[in-house]
């Protein structure tokens, strides 16, 4: 066995990898490479990928995923029910290289290439897998062979995949929430089933674009005061690294309610927006700001989401519970209610 194999990506770049573990008994050859996630280190980072090679009479190559590679129990993903989850791309990759190996030993038939990962099964939490209905271990993804450093597109696309996976499901409404604290609020206060429900994490404006697209009838969403805030204020991608603008559209809402220089200052000078709703409180502008925070929300949710599709929030925090919500989601709320189908019993 080589110590070392050349590999051109979908990039057309060329890539070299060390070979690990490398056995053959003449029907079938295995051997094992690293994950070397770069800069982007994740779970996945330093995990040992396996390939187990057999010859086969069939012509062809059958690729099947081994231990610790998940597989497919949702439909809606890159894989059909039933499959591992092994992407399109690196099975053209696996596919032509076996292929190219038969060639090359002038040999007839086919082969059957078993993907494993040692480690996949207990790391599988830690990723998105769970929530996609891929179980059993990790997928085998990629498009280009490269890892794009804190790639955005793949958390974005996250985002989305769990949006089609519930428009697949064939539902027309959709409960969508930044984090676990909402869906916690969601099912526990507002009685919400959360069978058609997504995770939208800081890319609310991309999470209301693709549900659009994809026909969506409305959308609700809920959230905790200090990520919608800065919705509120037109800021789509939540993040801190893009905006932290909490306290200073808190403020401009307090201030269009009343609040003087003193109560202004104050919240400038919080650190948290809860600390800012006892600020409020105790000014006796609590129920104003929200009121005036929640129209804002509105009119920012709608010129995003268009005529297509209802879009409303819900506003929280985990001491203060409901802090209220803008007109549409009320509306939609009730309509949900009517059908009964939204709701646990």
């Amino acid at each position: 066995a080589p110590d070392l194999i050349s590999l051109n990506t979908p990039r057309d770049w060329m890539v070299e990898a060390p070979l690990l573990d490398c056995v053959a008994d003449g029907e079938t050859a295995a051997c094992s490479v690293e994950k070397d996630g770069g800069d982007d280190v994740d779970a996945t980072h330093g995990l040992t990928i396996r390939a187990t090679v057999r010859r086969r009479a069939e012509g062809g190559t059958a690729i099947l995923g081994g231990p610790g590679v998940g597989r497919v129990t949702r439909p809606g993903l890159d894989q059909p029910v039933g499959e591992a989850a092994i992407n399109s791309t690196p099975r053209r990759m696996i596919r032509a290289q076996a292929q190219a190996a038969l060639r090359a030993a002038g040999a007839s038939g086919g082969l059957r290439a078993v993907i494993s990962v040692p480690e996949g099964r207990r790391l599988a939490g830690g990723t998105f897998n769970p929530r996609l209905g891929i179980e059993g271990g990790i997928s085998i993804l990629g498009t280009s062979g490269i890892v794009r450093p804190m790639s955005e597109d793949a958390l974005i696309r996250s985002v989305q995949l769990e949006l089609d996976l519930v428009r697949s499901g064939g539902a027309e409404d959709v409960l969508v929430t930044p984090g676990n604290y909402g869906e916690d609020f969601a099912r526990d206060v507002l009685g919400l089933k959360l069978d058609r429900w997504a995770l939208c994490s800081n890319y609310v404006g991309e999470a209301i674009d693709h549900a659009r697209g994809l026909g969506f009838r409305s959308l609700l969403l809920v959230g905790h005061l200090g990520k919608l805030v800065k919705v509120a204020g037109g800021v789509m991608n939540t993040h801190s690294r893009w905006a932290d603008c909490r306290m200073e559209i808190l403020c401009a809402h307090a201030a269009l309610c009343g609040a003087g220089q003193e109560t202004a200052r104050a919240l400038m000078g919080s650190a948290t927006t809860d600390a800012g709703l006892d600020i409020l409180a105790e000014a006796g502008l609590l129920d104003r700001t929200m009121d005036s925070l929640l129209s804002a929300l509105q009119a920012h949710l709608e010129r995003r989401a268009g005529t297509s599709c209802r879009c409303g929030g819900v506003l929280f925090t985990n001491t203060r519970g409901l802090l209220g919500m803008t007109g549409t989601a009320k509306e939609i709320l009730d309509i949900w209610r009517a059908k009964e189908e939204h709701f646990t019993p």
